[in-house]
């Protein structure tokens, strides 16, 4: 019974990130429901936000006590990173479509593994590792690379931004996990990065396109939901998993998004994927679920072999 309720335990962050992931899978539907130039609906995603996520942080300082000054500062690299992965993504969503722009965007899964490897001493367990190949192939599939006719205004600007969305979500993912702290904040580090976020979007804006500074009705409802699900309730909860778990396994897990992305997108906006990009999607489900599998123990061998041997001399 004790060795049952350990492992349920363990796996709540699992299920706690594939619920945010597919929550945040409706971000890039929404706006471009919302239909609103990209500076404009990253702007007010984030704006719409802060009095729910300033509110949830309040509840966990009465909790937990007043965030650390390095937690802060952490969390405010953390938003000039999502400014960015916002901004970028926003603009790939304009032009190769909502389904293939966020699938590029979670091209992060590599980096994330090889950097939290490298940074956070997490060597990536060996089922992330054989599941990795195939998860970024059916990703590749499903830009739409082996079409005769890719989808979307200009393919190649899309993909363009859609890699700089990669490298940037990559960097806000490993610097909000890293600056979660001991008491591994939910709210707080997510209030101060969105806050940070929506001023240097309403800074950065020109350089995008420009941001409407009163987008019209219904654009505002969109966007207003967009904020409240996405932005809050989504991140909130990878927010909460990520401290919890490896940092690659998290960026494996939220390649469900994509997955569920393509599916909402030819629901409500008419996307229609290909055969190569429906066999991408069955792919990066399979490595999910291959790659979420729990490291087994390792062998008394295999635990001497890592530890670092030390000089005599």
């Amino acid at each position: 019974m004790r060795r049952w309720s350990l492992t349920r335990w363990k796996s709540i962050p699992v299920l706690v990130a594939v619920a945010g992931a597919l929550v945040i899978a409706t971000s890039a539907p929404l706006v471009r429901l919302s239909q609103t130039a990209p500076a404009t609906s990253a702007l007010f995603r984030c704006g719409y936000a802060l009095p729910a996520l300033f509110a949830l942080a309040w509840f966990e300082r009465r909790r937990r006590g007043p965030m650390p000054w390095r937690e802060r500062r952490q969390a405010w690299l953390a938003g000039l990173f999502f400014a960015l992965d916002l901004l970028f993504w926003h603009l790939s969503i304009r032009y190769v479509g909502a389904g293939l722009a966020t699938v590029l965007g979670n091209l992060q899964v590599v980096v994330v593994a090889f950097a939290a490897w490298a940074l956070l001493a997490e060597r990536p367990s060996r089922h992330l590792m054989i599941a990795t190949p195939p998860v970024l192939f059916g990703a590749a599939l499903i830009s739409g690379v082996f079409d005769a006719a890719p989808y979307g205004a200009d393919p190649a600007l899309g993909v363009l931004f859609g890699l700089l969305t990669s490298l940037t979500y990559s960097a806000f993912l490993l610097v909000l996990r890293s600056g979660s702290g001991e008491n591994r904040r939910v709210s707080g580090p997510l209030a101060h990065a969105t806050l940070v976020a929506t001023v240097l979007i309403a800074a950065l804006s020109p350089l995008f396109g420009g941001a409407d500074p009163v987008p019209s009705w219904p654009a505002h409802g969109w966007l207003l939901l967009l904020a409240l699900g996405p932005q809050v309730l989504g991140w909130v909860l990878i927010t909460y998993s990520l401290p919890r778990q490896p940092a690659a396994l998290t960026a494996l897990l939220l390649l469900i998004q994509p997955v569920a992305t393509v599916a909402i997108s030819a629901a409500a906006l008419a996307e229609r994927p290909s055969p190569f990009q429906l066999t991408g999607c069955v792919l990066i489900a399979l490595g999910v679920l291959y790659g979420s599998r729990p490291q087994p123990a390792l062998t008394a061998a295999e635990q001497d072999e890592q530890v670092p041997k030390t000089s005599t001399v």
